[in-house]
């Protein structure tokens, strides 16, 4: 591998104002300024004032010949020696000979526990808002220091209920700021945070619990899911305990269970006052005077602090087990490279217990002073398009799915398209972001800085992403490039030890401090994906050491200057008569039709060649569909279509010809011209592809569908696609279609 010259980002000074320099402002060059020429003057000068801390190598002198003018004798003073000499002929980064990359070496991991890194956060930010619950009403806006006295005082009482470290907590609440005091109360004790999805049934709760051999629950009176009404818990409870009422816990469901912490936040619709097997929340916040705590024993870095089960968008969930250091430092290098302040206020929809909610957001804005909204306990689009508004929020998070819905209601008017002009970053995660949709979330909601981030659960979770003043293409086109102190390689999918060469295809495989320590009671799984490496004696850097490697499943390739690019999941490619089929290339033609909201397309069994292409397609609201081939649809709108063909593709040259239309009468000829109608048929979906890509990237099936099955982070399960349309395809009759699993 060819070591790439990196150098550490030029940061804000956190606290002050913009300040001029030599008449411009400040530069913002981020992680491996150099060669980046393409970035423009405009996107490497920032609004803020940026103290200089850089590495010392060649690298950083890009800062010069991407201003297009000197810098201060100021400014440049600070500049190491190498980069005051460089002149432009020197500024060109080496580039990768193999697609296997490295992160910066610098900021430095931090060395702290999160308990101990937090204190010094409160100290220097207690004043500032931590939380900001906008369902919850005053109640819910907590500065840092109420949040860590808060989190005390439940420590203390956590404790007195037998909460010790190492215990296994679990914890199935909505995006409130209980839950984040629950969080930091847990990691104070040195006790492990299990963060279960709310939308489990007593039977998933059962299993989790369960397999981790779990000592304590912490659960809403309340579910709050997205799209739907509240569901009471006390139904689940009664599966887990079936005698809420007695004196003392018994679960036979589940032996290890010593305690339920119940939260109310049923305002007032449910009566928890009988349920003495169980304590209750309220109790526990106001039984202690705020004192710091003390864990049984010491913390450790190396610690499992939190377990998060995966997404499970191809497989069973999985319990994948994290530690300070790693979720602590992720979360940290996220913040960085957004450059997040103390002022910027961060909207986080996505769920606290996935990572996407409790890593990149409790993580990445405490170890930076910022402030985290949650709209809702749970996901909400219109909620969340307001409390953007009202708060004046900064940044914004979410995937895809989530991003499509809030821009939803910003099309057909439910919310005005005013009051987003205070965003400037965000963070898009849990799978590709089509191009059109970036185009769309910069234009609609100002978000012209927003990241991409990569990553898994196992992975705690991010390894690679983009910077606000990447180069728009990389932006759309990669997931950037891996965060500091992270190590990557793309193999073959065939042989392991094989590294491809720079643009080819393989598999994704990480390593380094952000490494899980395994999947909990399970060491097959675990070696399956978790490989080690025994570093030579003779090892120019770490001679004998061990070198970890996290198989991600991910098809991936990757550029010359390290910036990676996620093709798709490898089980979800479509293997169409021996050729690989990318889904993401059907999506993102599809994704730019007028008439479709969402795609998702995935392969189905089929006689011929194996395998054979089906979308899925939802639309917009007022889109009139016709007939699908599961024979769902308005057999009218294909005629319709025939007679009056919808809107055609951009350079529809192989899209066969309509059949002549009839002549209307005026009134009618009056109205198709000035309205088109909104209609969409499976033909009109495989002349839209077939326009823009080879003819083997054609659907074969086109489906109707509402909605998606998802994670609950978001992220559509494909092999739940898969079983739907094969399901569908069996009910009709078609050949060669089996329900046997890819």
């Amino acid at each position: 591998m060819t070591e790439v010259c990196s150098t550490k980002s030029l940061r804000p000074d956190k606290d002050s104002d913009p300040q001029p320099v030599n008449g411009t402002e400040a530069p913002r060059i981020l992680d491996d300024c150099a060669g980046r020429k393409e970035t423009g003057k405009g996107m490497i000068r920032s609004k803020l004032n940026y103290g200089l801390d850089l590495a010392d190598c060649s690298g950083c002198s890009g800062a010069l010949a991407l201003l297009g003018r000197p810098l201060s004798r100021r400014w440049r003073s600070q500049l190491p020696a190498a980069a005051q000499r460089a002149r432009p002929s020197q500024q060109r980064r080496t580039l990768l000979t193999e697609s296997h990359a490295q992160g910066p070496t610098t900021p430095s991991l931090l060395t702290q526990t999160i308990p101990q890194h937090f204190s010094s956060v409160v100290a220097a930010h207690g004043d500032r808002l931590a939380i900001i619950s906008r369902s919850q009403g005053p109640v819910g806006r907590l500065t840092y220091r109420e949040l860590d006295e808060r989190s005390n005082i439940l420590a203390r009482g956590l404790r007195e209920r037998g909460v010790r470290k190492g215990e296994r907590v679990a914890v199935s609440l909505g995006n409130n700021w209980e839950f984040a005091v629950v969080t930091y109360a847990l990691f104070k004790l040195g006790a492990i945070l299990v963060p279960l999805n709310p939308a489990f049934n007593s039977l998933q709760v059962i299993s989790a619990l369960s397999h981790l051999e779990a000592a304590h629950l912490i659960i809403g009176t309340e579910t709050n899911l997205p799209y739907k009404p509240p569901r009471e818990n006390l139904t689940l409870l009664k599966a887990i305990i079936p005698d809420l009422t007695a004196p003392k816990l018994e679960s036979k469901a589940v032996p290890s269970l010593k305690s339920v912490i119940l939260v109310d936040n049923s305002s007032g619709r449910i009566d928890a006052s009988p349920l003495s097997a169980t304590t209750s929340f309220a109790s526990l916040i106001n039984s202690h005077p705020s004192q710091e705590v003390i864990p049984d024993s010491e913390l450790h870095i190396d610690d499992i602090v939190n377990i998060q089960f995966t997404s499970g968008t191809t497989s069973m969930p999985k319990a994948a087990c994290l530690t300070h250091h790693s979720i602590l430092n992720n979360g940290y290098f996220i913040g960085e490279r957004m450059l997040l302040t103390p002022r910027d206020i961060i909207c986080c929809p996505p769920p606290l217990f996935h990572c996407f909610g409790c890593i990149l957001g409790y993580m990445a804005s405490a170890t930076h002073g910022s402030t985290i909204l949650f709209p809702s306990e749970a996901f909400n689009p219109h909620e969340t398009l307001l409390s953007i508004q009202d708060e004046g929020a900064t940044a914004l998070y979410g995937v895809s799915t989530m991003f499509v819905a809030e821009l939803e209601l910003l099309y057909n008017g439910t919310v005005p398209r005013t009051g987003f002009e205070n965003l400037r970053t965000g963070i898009a995660a849990g799978s590709s972001v089509p191009s059109h949709l970036m185009s769309k979330l910069h234009s609609e909601l100002n978000l012209t800085g927003l990241t991409i981030c990569y990553g898994m659960t196992e992975t705690s979770p991010v390894s690679c992403m983009t910077t606000p003043d990447d180069p728009l293409i990389k932006r759309l086109d990669s997931v950037g490039r891996l965060l500091p102190h992270v190590e990557a390689k793309i193999v073959s999918t065939t042989d392991r030890t094989k590294i491809v060469p720079i643009g080819e295809r393989g598999e994704l495989v990480v390593s380094g401090y952000l490494v899980m320590k395994g999947y909990w009671n399970d060491v097959h799984r675990t070696s399956e994906v978790r490989v080690v490496e025994q570093l030579p004696e003779e090892h120019w850097l770490e001679k004998g050491k061990e070198r970890v490697w996290m198989h991600t499943g991910d098809e991936a390739e990757m550029d010359e200057l390290g910036y990676v690019k996620i093709t798709g999941r490898i089980k979800d490619l479509i293997i169409r008569g021996g050729e690989n089929i990318h889904p993401l290339e059907a999506e993102n033609a599809l994704f730019a039709h007028e008439n479709v909201k969402e795609v998702s397309v995935v392969g189905v069994p089929d006689e011929k060649y194996g395998e054979a292409v089906a979308a899925f397609v939802v639309v917009h609201q007022g889109v009139r569909v016709g007939v699908d081939d599961a024979g769902v649809g308005d057999p009218s709108i294909d005629l319709l279509s025939i007679s009056n063909s919808s809107p055609p593709p951009p350079s529809s040259s192989h899209s066969s010809s309509p059949t002549p239309p009839q002549t209307p009468p005026p009134e009618s000829q009056q109205q198709q011209q000035n309205e088109e109608p909104k209609i969409l048929t499976k033909e009109a979906v495989r002349s839209w592809v077939r326009s823009q890509l080879s003819s083997h990237l054609v659907p074969k099936y086109v489906f109707w569908v509402d909605r998606y099955p998802k994670t609950a982070s978001g992220k559509i399960q494909k092999f739940k696609l898969r079983e739907m349309g094969v399901k569908w395809l069996e009910d009709r009759g078609v050949p060669g279609v089996t329900s046997e699993k890819k």
